[in-house]
């Protein structure tokens, strides 16, 4: 039987993609496999934002 609660993303694999990125190291270096939640944590970490998180929208200088 398989658990369907959604599990929240790995932190260390978060913590990766951000070392990953301040290195200078590229995206494509993610070593996590293809749609797992340890991969979409990475990107997390790499992009600095969570993956279901819209875009912030621009700041009003007016």
């Amino acid at each position: 039987m398989s658990d369907s609660t959604p599990r929240p993303p790995p932190r260390d694999a978060i913590a990766e993609g951000a070392r990953a990125r301040a290195q200078g190291r590229r995206k494509d270096a993610c070593p996590y496999p293809a749609d797992s939640p340890e991969r979409r944590a990475w990107m997390e970490g790499f992009d600095g934002k969570p993956a279901d998180q819209a875009p912030d929208p621009p700041l009003d200088r007016g």
